[in-house]
């Protein structure tokens, strides 16, 4: 569907600040989380893990835990189905371990009894001997030759020689002559980068209640970023058909990503299938951290070389990203995102994912672009220090635009870059002063957004209200905008709409939460819907008329004739239209499938302010200005969440967040108090700066917004620092005891 230019600052409803549907269930408690829910006869489930990080299980004997009072079901790798599917085949060995384990925390058996005490002293009771391999963590440790095997046989036929088996694919892209592109500059850099993983911090742990019954059907209640893929992935793991189980998302407590895939899941419906009993899991907050994915941690070399002028003429990065026990694309994204900000004539991006023994990597936010995207921007900061040129008007110099040939291959169509990079020059925030020990960075930000398998059912009540029905789990505000497209293109208040999300058997499938694509595919389903209950309601009023199908036209909100030639009839609307439904042929609905495409990628500029305490190294972020381009913003309140949400979580990936891992390949913070998420008092008020260049493929013009908003942060930090300190760091986090060593080693 195309841009609907009539449209364009015409709307009623869309980009108004109306109530949030949900606001009130949630602050009264009412709404239900993952853990919230319970059912008759239900029992409690707990997981035995690894406290190795690499492991031959030998043997496993469960007979004490089996002979406990209270303790109703034992399982193992054993209980699950591994598919022939390696992706699956990976989830099921994620779920439940096989021969091996392969990190501190991977899941080896587990227990359903009547109570947690009862649970507990279960999982003591399971004995397993270990036969204890050598491990690696270290993504650069882990490609070397030498390096021990996570898995074999696991590369493809696109890794080189001269690796270990963990390398498991490679990725290239670019175009142009890179030797000539740098034979033009006249400075050359280069640098090499490392990002910790990091993870989600989501407040809500994952948590599942699953209940098998003895037809060999079930449920599962669960916190999810996507029910349908739980639907499939449980389903395949369990032996069974997808439509004998049934998925229901229940609230949301944070997800980011990190709610893509399952990890208790599987456990909690093997466990009642065996029980005969609803069994109930919810991760400890160390759980969460040991054993759910956070983010790839990567190695990165990145070379660019720029004329005096400040004109780009080659570039050229190099990433290496591990993603845990199990092989993952995120290069890829990375790979694809290095360079997307630069109209550049040499470029060249190439990434290799490699296996390491940590928890397999999940989506957070833009997965591999904020660590590729971190090492770019910082090299061209540095270049602009070394040439004396201003860094936002080098960017302006050279970035992507309308006809550009981006780094990864498309040519870009409607983009927002130049716009935002004009209204940060533009903004006070640019020009302030500044004072001692005090650094101001710039940052641009990627990310591709996605459309998707999307299924939405609107239907008309007899009393003229709209119910919507979908399937993807609200993480961002999407029941508010899409309730709001629907009142919008039906021409009646938000207020007479309700959005809901579904289970897996009361609607077609959906994708998963995730990439930025729902407002932008479900609402583009959403329009579509609605304008087929709209035929449907003037086909109805024609018959009420007699007149054609097509003398009947929808203006706001009402069914009226076309013009004098089609009658003189009063104009009808939706509840008087509803209102005689049962004699017009039944109730009226309409319903759109799509698998979106036009998403329209996404661009994003940073500037922040930061004061460094040289006798400390303790950073303190003093301003922050977000300008991004959400194409429309159908609710302005959300996109805004998104953009500050967003630039908290980067600000913590670059001062203090990372996992920990001791020499024995064990994580060493796995909690809160030792892994150092951004507080209130951490944080300057966030200002947001909202342009709207409208997205080709969406009928309202709508981007995606929600993961921009993390990519430029890593970048955009370590430029303030390296600005105030005169010191420039490349690796991250950029936590006290890692700048005031720097500052230490400076002198």
């Amino acid at each position: 569907m195309a841009f609907d230019a009539g449209r364009e600052r015409q709307f009623r409803v869309v980009g108004q600040r109306v109530e949030r549907p949900d606001g009130i269930e949630k602050v009264t408690g009412k709404a239900l989380y993952g853990a919230d829910m319970t059912a008759p006869g239900m029992l409690f489930g707990r997981i035995l893990r690894s406290p190795h990080a690499h492991a031959r299980i030998v043997s496993i004997d469960t007979s004490a835990a089996e002979a406990l009072k209270g303790v109703k079901a034992v399982v193992t790798g054993a209980d699950l189905v591994h598919p022939d599917d390696e992706g699956l085949a990976d989830i099921s060995d994620n779920c439940l371990a096989g021969d091996k384990a392969l990190y501190d925390g991977h899941a080896v058996a587990a227990v359903a009894a009547v109570d947690k005490p009862t649970a507990r002293e279960a999982i003591r009771l399971i004995r397993v001997e270990y036969e204890v391999l050598p491990h690696v963590t270290d993504v650069d440790a882990a490609m070397k030759p030498d390096a021990p095997v996570v898995h074999s046989g696991r590369a493809d036929e696109t890794v080189g020689a001269g690796f270990s088996e963990n390398v498991t694919s490679h990725f290239e892209f670019g175009h142009g002559d890179l030797e000539a592109g740098f034979a033009k500059a006249d400075v050359v850099i280069e640098r090499s980068f490392t990002t910790a993983a990091t993870h989600q911090g989501y407040i809500e742990p994952h948590a599942c209640l699953a209940s098998m019954g003895p037809d060999g059907r079930g449920d599962l209640w669960c916190c999810t970023q996507g029910q349908y893929n739980v639907r499939s992935i449980c389903s395949a793991l369990m032996g069974m058909d997808a439509s004998q189980l049934r998925v229901t998302a229940s609230e949301i407590g944070g997800g980011f990503g990190g709610k893509t895939t399952v990890f208790i899941e599987p456990v909690a419906l093997a466990l009642s299938r065996k029980a005969g009993r609803p069994v109930k899991i919810v991760m400890t907050r160390e759980e969460v951290f040991r054993a759910t994915g956070p983010t790839v941690s990567s190695s990165s070399d990145v070379k660019i070389g720029m004329t005096k002028d400040g004109r780009i003429t080659a570039a050229q990065a190099k990433l290496r990203y591990q993603g845990g026990a199990y092989p993952c694309g995120t290069v890829e994204f990375g790979a694809q995102s290095a360079f997307a900000a630069y109209d550049l004539e040499a470029v060249q991006t190439l990434g290799w994912n490699v296996m390491t023994n940590r928890p397999k990597e999940v989506a957070y936010r833009a997965p591999g672009a904020p660590m590729a995207i971190y090492a770019v921007e910082s090299v061209v900061d540095e270049l602009c220090q070394e040439l004396g040129l201003d860094p936002l008007d080098t960017r302006l110099l050279n970035a992507a635009r309308k006809g550009t040939l981006s780094s990864y291959g498309p040519t870009f169509n409607e983009i927002g870059l130049v716009a935002t990079l004009e209204a940060a020059k533009a903004h006070p925030h640019y020009t302030a002063p500044l004072g001692e020990n005090q650094g101001r960075g710039l940052s641009c930000g990627f990310w591709f957004n996605f459309g998707g398998n999307t299924c939405v059912s609107l239907n008309i009540n007899p009393d003229g209200t709209v119910g919507v029905v979908e399937g993807n789990p609200d993480i961002g505000g999407s029941r508010a905008s899409i309730s709001m497209m629907a009142a919008e293109e039906l021409g009646i208040p938000y207020e007479k709409v309700r959005t809901v999300i579904t289970d897996t058997n009361s609607l077609g499938f959906n994708d998963v939460t995730d990439g930025s694509r729902v407002t932008f595919a479900v609402g583009l389903a959403t329009i579509e819907a609605a304008r087929a209950a709209i035929r449907e309601m003037c086909a109805r009023v024609a018959k009420i008329w007699d007149i054609d199908e097509e003398a009947v036209v929808w203006e706001d909100g009402y069914a009226r004739p076309s013009g004098p030639n089609a009658g003189d009839f009063e104009p009808m609307s939706i509840a008087e239209i509803a209102a005689v439904a049962d004699n017009t042929g039944g109730p009226i609905a309409g319903h759109h499938e799509i698998n979106a495409d036009g998403a329209g990628v996404s661009f994003g500029v940073h500037l922040v302010d930061t004061e460094v305490d040289p006798e400390t190294g303790t950073t303190k972020v003093l301003r922050y200005t977000i300008f991004q381009d959400a194409g429309k913003a159908v609710h302005p309140d959300y996109v805004e969440g998104q953009m500050q949400g967003g630039a908290v979580q980067g600000i913590g990936w670059a001062l203090n967040e990372e996992y920990i891992y001791g020499d024995d390949g064990r994580l060493q913070n796995p909690g809160f108090l030792d892994y150092r998420i951004p507080v209130a008092s951490d944080l300057p008020p966030i200002e947001t700066v909202i342009l709207e260049i409208p997205n080709p493929g969406h009928p309202y013009g709508v981007r995606g917004v929600g993961e921009t908003p993390i990519v430029p942060p890593l970048a955009a930090l370590g430029n303030a620092v390296s600005r105030a300190t005169g010191v420039r760091l490349t690796d991250l986090p950029m936590s006290p005891p890692r700048l005031l060593k720097a500052l230490g080693d400076r002198g």
